[in-house]
C-alpha cells in the first residue's frame, strides 16, 4: 500500500498535467483529478472559462460533471440505476484551493476528500477565506489535505499572471 502522503504527491502530478494544459486556451492554470472509489482517475477537468465562455468552467466543476457522467455510464453498463450525482468515495485533487462555487459543488456531490495544492488568501473556501467544506451547519463536511506540491502549484499561477500583467 502507498503511503498517503505518496499517493497525494502523485494525485498532483496528474492535477498539474491539466493545469498546464489550460494554458493553451489562455485559462488560468488550474487542474483537477477526481479519483473514483477504486482510486482510479475517474474524470479530469481544466479551467476553461476562457475555452467555453463558460464562468461556471472552473476546473473542479469541469471534473464534478464529467465524472458524475462516467459513474452513470459504468452503472448504466452493468444494469444499475444509479442517482447521477452521488460521487461518495470519491477524491478531488486540485492544484489550488477551492473557490465557494466550487466548494459548494463539492459539498453537495458528497465528495468525502479534496487533495489541494496552492492555498488562495483571496477566494479559498477551504480554510483561507471561508470553510465551506468543513462547515458544520452543512449536511455533508469534507476531509481536507492541504498544501501538496504548493510551491509548484502556486509558482505556476504566479508566473501565469506576472506574464499576463506584463
Amino acid at each position: 500500500m502507498i503511503p498517503r502522503d505518496a499517493e497525494h504527491e502523485r494525485w498532483m502530478d496528474l492535477a498539474l498535467d491539466e493545469a498546464r494544459a489550460a494554458l493553451l486556451t489562455q485559462d488560468v492554470p488550474i487542474g483537477a483529478v477526481l479519483l473514483g472509489p477504486d482510486g482510479a482517475v475517474l474524470a479530469t477537468g481544466r479551467n476553461e472559462r476562457e475555452a467555453l465562455g463558460d464562468p461556471t468552467a472552473h476546473a473542479e466543476v469541469v471534473a464534478i460533471r464529467a465524472g458524475a457522467s462516467a459513474l452513470r455510464e459504468r452503472a448504466a453498463a452493468v444494469g444499475h440505476s444509479p442517482d447521477g450525482w452521488r460521487l461518495e468515495d470519491c477524491t478531488l485533487v486540485v492544484t489550488l484551493e477551492p473557490c465557494a462555487m466550487c466548494a459548494g459543488a463539492i459539498v453537495l456531490s458528497r465528495i468525502p476528500r479534496v487533495v489541494f495544492g496552492a492555498w488562495d488568501e483571496k477566494a479559498g473556501a477551504a480554510g483561507s477565506v471561508f470553510d465551506i467544506l468543513r462547515e458544520r451547519r452543512l449536511n455533508h463536511w469534507v476531509e481536507v489535505y492541504a498544501g501538496v506540491r504548493e510551491a509548484e502549484c502556486g509558482g505556476l499561477l504566479r508566473d501565469f499572471f506576472a506574464a499576463h500583467r506584463g
